[in-house]
């Protein structure tokens, strides 16, 4: 007790000081002359920023955090401290200090005053849309952040509550909160020491024994997916710990640790957390209402569902873009508006001059299930057209392919408009869902489920949605059908999430992004932390 008293008292002499050097005026210099040089002096360094010098400019220069009254200052410096909890760069909060207690002049106090501005605000963007930048961290990363207006940071703050202020900067998401949660829990892993030794076998299955074993039943418990255990071979509870384990991290649940389950349990805790870093930082890029309805496609998780106040009501596996640099699917959000059942599949103008028509100068029949069509529309006869004359640039032709069962889009579609060209839909390839990793498609997104998540989003209309759905599809013609209310679509990719309910999950990074990100992190300043006892 005697300890915390002296800590406290030295708190508030420290702060007392920090008041007296900052505030308290030389009594040989004029007080009209002090205020003079205080306002000259915030002028010429936020004239180096066009928002703070805005600001300032149009609140007739006064402070906001050099005044005698020091909750505002006390505030940041909380925040900063605590920027770290948030997966963001450290702050030298006490150098921060040391520079505040030696601003002793009007003009000292007046850069100070910027100073602490710059801070604030490089500080309450960073907590609200994310240090970086996604899209010159990634080009396909064509998420539109909802980016507030720099000044309108400093003017809401000078209005409102300090501490309730930076305690609203950070996503209001559920998502946001068990991210935290599961950093917290990694950085104690860390400070004890990481999970234990590796498994160094490449298979292990049921009734296997040694070493190995040993290592993985420790390996397990450390993670928390065993209670604790003295067996010596692979018995009926290593086999459920390895299922639940394969649950967590996409992978086959069939209880047997081949090669890549082995290579799951051998990633690290410092590895994870750098996956769940990231996700914050993603979480920062996103921070808006989603819609109490959305849809969440997960590239790296090949699923997308329907999610309903935060609980997932409908979910199917999905088949998402292969990792070619030109068949990635892209993140972003949008609003899905129609589904169209028994559709046509418009050809993409790159599938079209890439792949369709090298193959027609070979041979003019080849993709006969495919028409070509005119800029008028009008299908226009093979014979007619001399494919050797073009080249990919020159090619006046696109190709269509009319609804039915083997249409490349299945028999429906669910639409989105975006600039992408990247929707939803069914396939008659139904043999790639039955994979471990799903990525194949051109970037659009392939749905194992199409009727049943079609019933999904009618049920919203319908009384009778499969009735409904069905009677469309049975008049084999292309027919539109309009959500009266639209469904927000948000496309993300995510290698950590954590469910309302259960243990966090973890997926690969299929597609190289979550390592650009984290190096651009690192770059930044965000530090991996060990946290003892």
């Amino acid at each position: 007790m005697l300890q915390l008293l002296t800590r406290s008292g030295l708190a508030r002499c420290v702060m007392a000081l920090m008041a007296f050097f900052l505030f308290v005026s030389s009594s040989a210099e004029p007080a009209k002359a002090q205020v003079t040089a205080f306002k000259q002096a915030v002028a010429e360094a936020a004239s180096r920023d066009k928002d703070i010098a805005a600001f300032y400019q149009a609140a007739d220069y006064k402070p906001v955090w050099t005044t005698m009254n020091s909750n505002r200052r006390n505030a940041l410096l909380r925040a900063l401290a605590e920027a770290p909890e948030h997966g963001l760069p450290t702050y030298d909060v006490e150098g921060l200090k040391a520079q505040m207690k030696a601003a002793r002049t009007p003009r000292d106090r007046g850069r100070m005053e910027v100073e602490l501005s710059r801070i604030f605000l490089e500080y309450s963007t960073a907590m609200q849309t994310g240090i970086l930048v996604p899209s010159k961290v990634v080009s396909e990363i064509k998420r539109a952040v909802p980016y507030r207006e720099r000044v309108s940071y400093l003017t809401n703050f000078a209005k409102s509550n300090p501490g309730g202020f930076f305690r609203a900067l950070r996503p209001k998401s559920p998502e946001y909160g068990r991210l935290m949660k599961e950093k917290m829990q990694l950085e104690r892993q860390i400070g004890k020491g990481g999970w234990g030794a590796t498994v160094s076998a490449k298979s292990l299955k049921p009734g296997d024994q040694g070493n190995a074993v040993i290592a993985l039943r420790n390996r397990l418990i450390s993670m928390k997916y065993l209670n604790r255990s003295n067996a010596v071979s692979y018995d009926g509870n290593i086999q459920k710990a390895v299922q639940q384990f394969q649950l967590a991290h996409g992978l086959n649940p069939d209880g047997v640790a081949g090669p890549s389950t082995i290579a799951q349990l051998n990633i690290g805790p410092e590895e994870r957390l750098k996956s769940v870093l990231v996700a914050m930082e993603r979480e920062r890029w996103m921070n808006m209402d989603k819609g109490k309805r959305h849809i969440l496609v997960n590239l790296t998780d090949f699923t997308a569902k329907i999610v309903d106040n935060d609980k997932v009501t409908f979910e199917t596996r999905s088949v998402v873009g292969a990792p070619d640099s030109d068949r990635r699917s892209p993140e972003f959000s949008d609003e899905m508006e129609t589904l169209v059942i028994n559709p046509t599949w418009n050809v993409p103008r790159s599938i079209t001059v890439k792949e369709y028509l090298p193959m027609l100068k070979r041979n003019s029949n080849a993709a006969s299930h495919l028409r070509i069509v005119d800029r008028r529309g009008r299908t226009v006869p093979r014979s007619a057209i001399n494919f050797s004359a073009y080249t990919a640039s020159s090619f006046p032709f696109s190709m269509k392919q009319p609804p039915s069962d083997g249409n490349a889009l299945g028999l429906v579609k669910f639409l989105f408009p975006n600039r992408y060209n990247i929707y939803l839909h069914d396939t008659p390839s139904k043999h790639l869902f039955a994979r471990e990793v799903r990525a194949f498609s051109h970037g659009c997104i392939r749905l194992a489920d199409p009727f049943e998540f079609a019933y999904a989003l009618l049920a919203a209309q319908e009384k009778d949605p499969k009735g409904f759905f069905h009677a469309r599809l049975n008049t084999g013609a292309e027919t539109p059908v309009a959500l009266e209310k639209h469904v927000p679509v948000h496309i993300i990719y995510r290698t950590a999430f954590v469910p309302n309910k259960g243990r966090a999950n973890y997926r690969a990074d299929i597609y190289g992004r979550d390592r650009a990100i984290w190096n651009a992190l690192a770059k930044a300043g965000v530090e991996l932390r060990a946290v003892r006892g």
